[in-house]
């Protein structure tokens, strides 16, 4: 679910675009489920992805970058700055 990058580490990401209950929703197979009211349409739920991942985490905007995924359910978000450890670590309470 998650993978080194020279950056900080890659977060695997399973979206729920136009959920009704917005946020983290725990594990699907190998990636997290994130569930947003977004539809996907011109990237808005991507946008919203990010956003809820940087709210839960506690991090900075310029931290999360969508870089793999943008037209499908599975995406891959560079996650700057953080260790693969410290990640898990914060969400573990998400899970």
């Amino acid at each position: 679910m998650i993978k080194a990058h020279p950056e900080g580490c890659v977060l695997a990401v399973r979206a729920q675009p136009g959920a009704r209950r917005i946020g983290i929703q725990g594990v699907f197979r190998d990636a997290l489920k994130i569930a947003v009211s977004a539809p996907p349409e011109d990237g808005r739920a991507n946008v919203a992805i990010c956003e809820v991942i940087q709210k839960a985490l506690g991090l900075k905007r310029s931290q999360i970058e969508l870089i793999s995924g943008q037209t499908c359910r599975e995406k891959g978000i560079l996650i700057r700055g953080i260790s693969v450890a410290e990640l898990e670590r914060l969400l573990a309470p998400c899970r």
